[in-house]
């Protein structure tokens, strides 16, 4: 997966980004019947703020591929990517391993830690003391259409 060169959405200070404030409802969205007394907004959300809250430590990538589809992360999905995340065992992040980028869940096991797949058509990948291993960032939210 090459994710370079990040292609960045939205400039990371974005003077307009604060105009994009739309009502926000608290209540929770039926899947079965409406209910038509749940008709109204509890106050505004600014989407900008709630998806990207650091700005200096985010940045956008699109995943390529089926890895990770077990955890909700499809073929071109949008990935807002957080470099300031502490403690990533157990989470889904973008790494470099030996040169090569990839989107997989980290995992420590009793022997190393793990790159983990989201598919079972997909192997772990262990990763060794010889390995040239960096951590990127983590997953923070998945933008995908329906």
């Amino acid at each position: 997966m090459n994710l370079l060169p990040f292609t960045f959405v939205l400039p990371v200070h974005s003077p307009i980004a604060d105009q994009y404030q739309r009502p926000l409802f608290e209540s929770m969205v039926s899947a079965g019947f409406p209910s038509p007394a749940q008709d109204y907004y509890d106050g505004y959300l600014n989407l900008h703020q709630y998806l990207i809250p650091d700005p200096n430590n985010v940045f956008f990538v699109r995943a390529n591929g089926d890895s990770m589809t077990g955890a909700g992360i499809f073929d071109q999905d949008l990935l807002i990517v957080d470099r300031s995340k502490k403690k990533p065992n157990g989470k889904v992040v973008i790494a470099s391993l030996n040169g090569e980028f990839t989107l997989k869940r980290l995992v420590q096991t009793r022997e190393c830690f793990e790159l983990q797949p989201e598919n079972p058509d997909y192997p772990s990948i262990p990763i060794s003391v010889d390995d040239d291993f960096q951590i990127w960032g983590v997953v923070r939210h998945v933008i995908h259409k329906l």
